[in-house]
């Protein structure tokens, strides 16, 4: 389905049940395209697919953008559901996975994945949901069962289209714009591409990561697997979350290098002023939608295996009715993971990135019936071309990475560089 707002409204039918309590949640889910999202060893897998949505971009950019047409199409969806939910948890009942393109004129779609089954797990207590389309046989081939995770493999890597050198001088071009008032902020990143082989169970790359970053959020949508720390928005209940990301500094090689890390990233002018950026366009996207919204007024240290971020805690009641994907395209693009003003920083994202970025930086996550859902901007992650007409398709899966860093008056090319190697570092060593 390649246009949500322009077809039939299909109906699914809808039954969650309790099952024995599952250890990992991420062991039901297909090995060469898993859907899973976890985080502290809750979270749901999706198996097959009952009904996908998806979206290409418009290379001019004239259409609605696709969030608000999947938040459309969801809430139709939704109203003709049959739902029978003996568990009544967040994630239960009807559920969507997604993952969207970061630019609405990228070529890489966007989709929204009603799995045939969800297997999940929250508070201690697990759960089996299976979903249908009113006018399918009854019954599935796959019944949520458990798959052997298949042989370790690994995945090379190296410069994509966008190189150190090359990386250095966007930033100085950025910088240039940043000086003429073109851009307060604008967020560079770049890529390394590779292989893995083919018939990979891409469940390990998800397990490594959410074994080694269990305060992020592991997640696999369509070929794009990462372990994000950044939440755009949780909503559940009427009540608004998100977790704002930016100022970075790396972790140091012991305890009091790490503590002064931690105190020069907290005093920097520079990434204070890039995190607030980014806070206040979360406040001004989330404003409209809600009845009361509250901040920290200062960022925290948010400590992560392998950096530190400045981070603050968002929090406010729902005045509109708005769902998760409503704020998913209030919110998207954010000014940690593009810039400010927004307009501007994608143009110069679109001059400076010599590559498309696809779903990298896009919104992650699940919703669910009432629009309540989580979710992430995909960082830290590898998108996986597994279609078999994909490029170098035969004995190998293309495999690329990406990885950013905020440019603001003050920034240093050699610095931002660095700051990219060190967000590489999760994904790179999963992949190794």
């Amino acid at each position: 389905m390649t246009d949500p707002a322009s077809a039939d409204v299909p109906r699914l039918r809808v039954t969650t049940r309790a099952i024995e309590s599952i250890d990992d949640v991420l062991a039901y889910a297909d090995p060469d395209s898993p859907l899973y999202w976890m985080r502290r060893g809750d979270g749901i897998a999706g198996i097959g697919s009952a009904l996908t949505l998806r979206l290409n971009g418009s290379p001019a950019g004239e259409r609605m953008p696709r969030a608000p047409r999947f938040a459309a199409r969801w809430r139709e969806l939704a109203a003709v559901a049959t739902v029978d939910d003996e568990v009544v948890l967040r994630g239960t009942g009807l559920v969507a996975f997604g993952a969207f393109a970061f630019d609405d004129r990228s070529p890489r779609p966007s989709v929204l994945v009603v799995p045939r089954v969800v297997v999940g797990r929250r508070a201690g207590r697990s759960w089996i949901t299976r979903i249908e389309l009113d006018d399918s046989a009854s019954g599935d081939a796959r019944h949520g069962e458990p798959i052997p995770y298949g042989p370790y493999w690994s995945a090379t890597l190296g410069p994509g289209a966008q190189g150190p050198a090359g990386y250095q001088d966007s930033v100085r071009e950025a910088l240039e714009a940043v000086a003429s008032h073109e851009v307060g902020k604008v967020v560079l990143a770049r890529d390394l591409v590779g292989t893995v082989p083919r018939g990979a169970d891409l469940r390990r790359l998800a397990r490594a990561l959410a074994i080694g970053y269990p305060d992020c959020w592991t997640y696999a949508v369509d070929g794009i697997i990462g372990a994000s720390p950044e939440t755009l928005v949780t909503v559940s209940g009427g009540t608004v979350t998100a977790r704002v990301l930016a100022g970075t500094a790396p972790r140091g090689a012991d305890a009091d290098a790490d503590t002064a890390a931690s105190l020069a990233l907290a005093t920097s002018a520079k990434d204070q002023d890039e995190h607030l950026y980014a806070v206040q366009s979360v406040l001004a996207s989330l404003r409209p939608h809600t009845s009361a919204l509250a901040a920290s007024e200062q960022p925290f240290t948010l400590k992560l295996p392998n950096v530190f971020h400045l981070a603050t805690d968002v929090e406010g009641d729902l005045s509109d009715g708005a769902s998760s994907l409503d704020l998913v395209g209030a919110l998207h693009p954010t000014a940690a993971v593009a810039g400010s003003p927004t307009a501007a920083a994608i143009e110069v994202i679109r001059r400076l990135e010599p590559f498309d970025r696809g779903r990298y930086a896009g919104p992650v996550g699940w919703v669910d019936g009432n629009g309540d859902g989580e979710w992430a901007i995909a960082l830290r992650c590898a998108q996986f071309d597994v279609s078999e007409d994909s490029a170098g398709s035969g004995e190998t899966i293309p495999v690329t990475a990406h990885a950013g860093a905020g440019i603001v008056a003050g920034s240093d090319p050699e610095a931002e560089l660095l700051e990219t190697r060190v967000k590489f570092r999760p994904i790179v060593d999963a992949l190794a």
